[in-house]
């Protein structure tokens, strides 16, 4: 495809386009050999024995695959296309019909690959040959469609030279089954195939179904003819359609909710003219929507000159209930982004379009390009996503010095303006560049020869190709050319065969069964049928382009006779890297690494034939002298795990493909004892592979320094254990099958196609293996058997399709569930029978414990589950069935989580969001797995009494049903499971006996639950009843409970805590404690809070449970009494506001009844301070000042004043009225001889009187007198508040005879 700059004619301007100029006087390209057709063998200057060199300067240094002979090696050893897939028999058979009646001319280079349904085509004669190139030989299955002549006459078919004439595009009808595409090899399809030159249409709905398999024809002189006529206009009946511009890209899409199979296809033309198909099982119609070239545009030329390129949908994969799409129309200039509606009246608007060649700088893209005289957008892709534009762009250019022109061929990768998109949510004004360079531009090849124009426009872009990021360009003279771009450097790889396979037809990618949207790249080629490319061949084998920049361009004025053979030299300089170990190591460091696999240096290439040398040599002699010496010295002990030496040679084992197998023997293979032959001979020498590590002393070696490689040998024999048992059911299926007379087969059910599921997964995965049958891969790569649980869990929809019918639902469920189950016993009796190998299993995880494994379990659980709800109703036997799987699925499963949670615990890493995600799953399964089991055995006793009531055998038969249930329950912890059970019994014993089996902490064993649960149902006195034999537990229990608590302390005698315990509990402020009635207690009523008559009756039991103690408390007795008092401020509190039954804070409380004004409150406040602590009474001073000030204001002591003397009271009658105010009262509770305190009184706090201050805290101490020198009726009644006081002070009139505030 890509050529080296040399001397070229000028190229001129070309029909109704233009092409990518030179300079003047530049000569134009002669028409050589290599743009001829190549078919038969008609080929000029290509020998028989196989493609030659090339001798045209047209061809570039890219690297060619050698003509060195096949070496046998392993698969993972091979560089070189893989052949994939043949043509067709029926294709074969026509191309060889045509042959034998000479023609030749055309017959044979017209066809295609579609990614999206992996089909392939071909047109030979008058027929069109489609089949899948995913199928293999054994399975492939053709479809042959006839072409009308009218289509290929009025194509020119024959006269188009190495380019299709024919445009065909494939509808995919059910886009959401994919999985059955996997495993049937084909799907609903329709085909729609147009002329590029006459715009003629054939249309097939559905090309599977035999009775659609006749065209929908539409012409376009047909329908011009029609039209005149209902015009009554006179047609043209010569049908001259000269003028029609050539159709140059096809898209097509299906209209959702269509009964018939309808779809609509656009054509865009080179014109700009885009084309609608409205294509339906009656006819089809065709209309012009719209134009995409403008007058006026710019871009540095004229609108004559510009033409359209490509259309594309934005979004590959797209929902069947989409009503409208958008589309991208490439042009030589810009990208246009439309819209159109699916359904109703079909129209397409235009939503945005952005110049890419411009020469602004903000716009275009030719700030990253020097020295450019033109820049063509030849093709352009979008990935599956519809992010990322990928365009190929060819760049004239013109080297000043030497006065030549190049081509300059690029990639420029572009995706969608973030900030575009969230300027639109916020109502910004569109932005033109909707567009966004994600990187700069990529050089291809920087200096390649003038081209002419249809050579350039013929040329098409393919992407999502291994290695990630490299794209495939196919070119006008039958090359595909691999890109992949690497520190900004680029390798090419051209893909030629060491013989005559003919032009390539077309290239595509094979699908990834995977997370991974690339695939390999795959090639459609003209003779030799579909080859794929490793991703090791395009690494390895790819040249350099940067190093094409040395070849020195050749002037205009020049004329170099030699300048056919300058190009050679060139292309053998750069030829492919050899697959060896010097090519291994500079792929090292240049490349990166291939995905998926565990790469392997050349030295541990070496150590692994070394071991398997060793080893075959220990089978013919039985010797072993000085192999432990020899490994230990080559450092074969070095590495761990996956690349461990040994661990690489176990694989090599248990994966190897049998020679014997072949992809003409097809799926009857399955159906041999070969396949369990091949298994037990696996199995035999991995066994004898164990003893010779044994015998070698590795064995010793390994289990100390490399614990995991050695569980991973053991783990291939576990492995390989399983897929023995695997293979015995899929027999036995295949024997009940044919007992029953089902119809089935052994290529039939749920675990066959689980089977090719796997298999062709691998196949897609590895190209290598594509020539091999899907089943012969599955049950050789034995190592890889976790990817059976992958596949469960990401096509477990396709098991439970709703195509099938309900109870085939539940049997292919069964069958998968069964498969998992044996898997996992097989490697877990492996485990246990060869336990003496396994090394010291601390902070090892199984192979069966993976997450992957645990996600396929709990995939076909869930599936189950989902059956067994659907299943209401039906025949107890199928429900029998799908519980009995589902508790050997639940038990396999919970058991990986168990082993992964261990070694995570082990090796001390995070295990709290797995242990989470265990016991999420745990309840799931259990619960409701309980509750079917409960209506199994409801049914079964109905069977059994016959309408008698038998409770007795009722329990029977539910202890029966749920004994299997229980074992899980027992070693996963469900508890609550258990705790139904028990219950739905009524069975003590059982309960208590579940009790005692019960590990973990303590806070996690069963009788902790049990307790909970009795809690919860307020069944006390069980809980005290069963803590007699479970004392250890119920004490950690009623830790936390200790409305409990004070009860098992007074049983055991124990006085004195147990009065501890009720005056926590009664001034608790924890809303989780219930108060049950004491008076009734087997009553067990309870209430949802503590009540203060509750909070009362505590404080009471707590003080007589002090004075019952043996040594009596004084302290204790004082603050039981203390709180009793507050309490009853509170009750009294409660009686006028409604405060709840919460305990209030003491300061709350005095707060409370300040606020209130009520006088008795105001005073109880002095009552509240009394009972509290010194602390509180110290730390409250400023509240406590503010309560005599409120005494204070209980009276109006002014008015006392006046009156008495106004009316001239006597002393008498002044005491008598002091009695009764508020002052009075506080001073006789808190400094009367009467008054109690608990932690002293008041005068350490606050003295009455300023003379009872000593001298030395006068300054910082304040006193009763002091608060109330601040009162305003103070100055009036201070003597009167005064003798208040002090009179209250000693009670009763008792010195204050003599005071001297009286005697005024």
């Amino acid at each position: 495809m890509f050529s080296p700059a040399s001397k070229r004619p000028n190229l001129g301007a070309h029909k109704g386009r233009s092409s990518i100029h030179g300079a003047p006087g530049s000569p134009a390209t002669p028409q050589s050999n290599a743009h001829r057709p190549a078919l038969g063998g008609l080929v000029p200057n290509r020998p028989d024995y196989g493609t030659p060199m090339p001798k045209s300067s047209r061809f570039s240094g890219v690297s060619r695959i050698p003509l060195t002979k096949k070496i046998e090696k392993g698969a993972d050893d091979q560089i070189q296309p893989v052949q994939i897939g043949e043509f067709p028999q029926v294709l074969r058979s026509a191309q060889a019909s045509l042959l034998r009646k000479g023609v030749t001319d055309g017959c044979m280079i017209s066809g295609g690959m579609d990614r999206n349904t992996c089909l392939s085509w071909m047109i030979c004669g008058h027929q069109l040959f489609i089949w899948s190139y995913m199928s293999s030989v054994a399975t492939q299955k053709c479809i042959v469609l006839d072409l009308p002549d009218v289509l290929l006459e009025s194509s020119g078919y024959s006269t188009r030279s190495r380019h299709n004439n024919l445009l065909l595009c494939v509808v995919k009808w059910d886009e959401e089954n994919r999985s059955s595409e996997v495993l049937e090899g084909q799907c609903s399809v329709g085909v729609i195939l147009v002329s590029r030159k006459t715009h003629a249409l054939a249309y097939w709905n559905d090309i599977y179904l035999e009775p659609e398999k006749v065209a929908v024809f539409s012409h376009p002189k047909n329908e011009h003819k029609q039209i005149h006529e209902a015009k009554g206009i006179m047609a043209d009946t010569s049908g001259n359609l000269s003028n029609l511009s050539e159709c140059n890209s096809l898209i097509v899409s299906s209209v959702p909710d269509c009964v018939r199979h309808e779809c609509l296809a656009l054509a865009c033309h080179s014109n700009g003219e885009v084309w609608l198909f409205r294509c339906t099982s009656d006819g089809v119609s065709r209309e012009k929507k719209f134009a995409v070239l403008d007058n006026g545009s710019s871009g540095g030329m004229d609108s004559s000159t510009q033409y359209t390129r490509s259309l594309c949908w934005r979004c590959q994969d797209v929902s069947s209930k989409e009503y409208s799409r958008q589309f991208l129309i490439l042009t030589n200039q810009k990208i246009q982004c439309w819209n159109i509606n699916l359904t109703g009246e079909i129209n397409a608007s235009r939503l945005w379009s952005q110049e890419i060649t411009g020469t602004d700088i903000e716009i275009g893209s030719q700030k990253d390009l020097t020295a450019q005289k033109q820049v063509c957008l030849l093709d352009m892709k979008v990935d599956d996503a519809g992010k990322e534009l990928t365009i190929l762009l060819a760049t004239s250019c013109n080297d000043k010095v030497g006065n030549s022109n190049y081509i300059q061929y690029s990639l420029l990768k572009m995706q969608y303006n973030h900030t575009l998109e969230m300027s639109r949510e916020n109502g910004a004004p569109n932005n033109p560049k909707v567009l966004e360079k994600k990187g700069p531009i990529q050089v291809i090849l920087a200096s390649a020869q003038i081209e002419e124009d249809d050579f350039l426009t013929a040329m098409q872009l393919r992407i999502g190709g291994k290695p990630s990021g490299s794209v495939m360009i196919l070119s006008r003279d039958g090359t595909a050319t691999i890109a992949h771009f690497w520190r900004e450097a680029a390798s090419l790889y051209q893909f030629d065969l060491p013989w005559d396979a003919g032009n390539v037809i077309d290239g595509s990618v094979l699908p990834s069964m995977g997370c991974s949207q690339e695939g390999a790249w795959v090639i459609l080629t003209e003779k030799n049928g579909i080859w794929a490319i490793p991703e090791k061949a395009i690494l390895l084998g790819g040249v350099e382009s940067s190093k094409q920049q040395s070849l020195p361009c050749l002037t205009a004025n020049e004329s170099s006779p030699g300048e056919e053979q300058r190009s050679v030299p060139f292309a053998r300089d750069f030829g492919p890297r050899k697959a060896s170990s010097e090519a291994w190591e500079i792929a090292d460091r240049e490349r990166p690494v291939l995905m998926g696999k565990i790469h392997q240096s050349a030295h541990d290439k070496e150590m692994e034939a070394l071991v398997l040398h060793f080893f075959h040599d220990f089978l013919y002699s039985g010797k072993v002298e000085g192999v432990f010496d020899k490994l230990k010295n080559s450092k074969a002990f070095e590495k761990d795990g996956e690349t461990n030496i040994f661990v690489c040679a176990s694989k090599s084992i248990v994966d190897t493909l049998p020679k014997h197998w072949t992809t003409t023997r097809g799926t009857e293979v399955v159906a041999m004892a070969v396949v369990s032959s091949q298994l037990v001979e696996k199995q035999q020498k991995h066994q004898k592979y164990l003893h010779f590590l044994a015998l070698s002393k590795c064995h010793e070696e390994l289990s100390f320094g490399q614990r995991r490689s050695l569980q991973i040998i053991l783990e291939h024999g576990e492995k390989l254990a399983s897929m023995i048992c695997l293979r015995d059911l899929q027999n036995a299926f295949s024997q009940k099958n044919s007992i029953d007379g089902s119809g089935g087969s052994e290529t039939s059910g749920a675990l066959w196609d689980l089977i090719q599921l796997v298999g062709e997964k691998a196949r897609r995965n590895n190209v290598l293996l594509m020539d091999r049958e899907a089943v012969e891969i599955f049950y050789s790569k034995v190592s890889e058997i976790e990817e059976i649980f992958s596949c469960i869990h990401h096509y477990v929809s396709y098991i439970s399709e709703k195509v099938h019918p309900s109870l085939s639902r539940i049997h292919r469920a069964c069958e998968i569930s069964k498969a998992c189950t044996i898997l996992v016993n097989a490697a877990v009796n492996y485990r246990k029978i060869q336990s003496t190998w396994y090394p010291s299993p601390e902070g090892l995880c199984p192979w069966n414990c993976q997450p992957i494994v645990q996600s396929g379990l709990w995939s076909i659980a869930s599936l189950i589950l989902q059956l067994l709800k659907e299943s209401q109703g039906s025949d107890p036997s199928i429900k029998k069935e799908l519980v009995i799987h589902l508790e050997e699925l639940t038990d396999v499963l919970l058991e990986a989580y168990a082993g992964s949670l261990t070694a995570k615990m082990e090796r001390e890493e995070d295990y709290k969001g797995l242990q989470m995600e265990y016991a999420v799953r745990r309840d799931a399964l259990l619960g409701p797995m309980y509750q079917h089991v409960k209506e199994l055995a409801e049914a079964g006793y109905k069977d059994s009494c016959e309408g008698s009531e038998a409770p007795e055998m009722k329990d029977a038969i539910l202890k029966e049903f749920s004994g299997h249930l229980i074992a899980i329950a027992r070693r996963h912890a469900g508890y609550q499971t258990l705790w139904d059970i028990s219950c739905d019994l009524n069975d003590t014993m059982l309960l208590r006996s579940l009790m005692y089996e019960s590990m973990g902490l303590k806070e996690g064993r069963f009788s902790n639950f049990v307790f909970e649960r009795l809690y919860e149902n307020r069944q006390y006195s069980k809980i005290l009843r069963l803590g007699e034999e479970f004392q250890e537990e119920l004490v950690s229990f009623l830790e936390q409970h200790m409305d409990l608590l004070w009860l098992h302390e007074i049983f055991l005698n124990r006085f004195s805590s147990a009065s501890d315990t009720l005056h926590k509990l009664a001034l608790s402020q924890d809303d989780k404690f219930q108060m049950m009635n004491v008076e009734s207690f087997n009553n067990e009523n309870t209430r949802s809070s503590l009540s203060l008559v509750d909070r009362r009756r505590l404080l009471n039991l707590s003080k007589i449970s002090a004075f019952t103690g043996r040594e009596l408390d004084l302290e204790k007795i004082q603050r039981i009494e203390a709180d009793l008092h507050i309490l009853m401020v509170q009750e009294e509190v409660q009686h006028l506001y409604d405060c709840g039954d919460r305990l209030i804070p003491p300061a709350e409380l005095i707060e409370i009844c300040l606020r209130s004004s009520e006088p008795r409150l105001v005073l109880r406040t002095f009552d509240v301070f009394a009972w509290t602590s010194f602390s509180f009474r110290m730390s409250n001073r400023n509240l406590l000042e503010e309560c005599w000030m409120c005494s204070a204001n209980l009276n109006d002591w002014g008015r006392i004043y006046k009156q008495s003397v106004s009316e001239g009271w006597s002393d008498d009658k002044i005491l008598e009225t002091l009695q009764e105010t508020g002052l009075f009262q506080a001073a006789t509770r808190c400094y009367g001889p009467g008054s109690q305190f608990y932690e002293g009184g008041f005068r350490e706090i606050l003295p009455l009187l300023q003379e009872d201050i000593d001298a030395t805290e006068k300054d910082s101490c304040s006193s009763v007198e002091a608060i109330l020198m601040r009162h305003l009726d103070f100055p009036e009644a201070g003597k009167l508040m005064i003798t208040a006081i002090v009179r209250g002070k000693f009670g009763n009139g008792v010195g204050v005879v003599h005071s001297p505030m009286i005697s005024t």
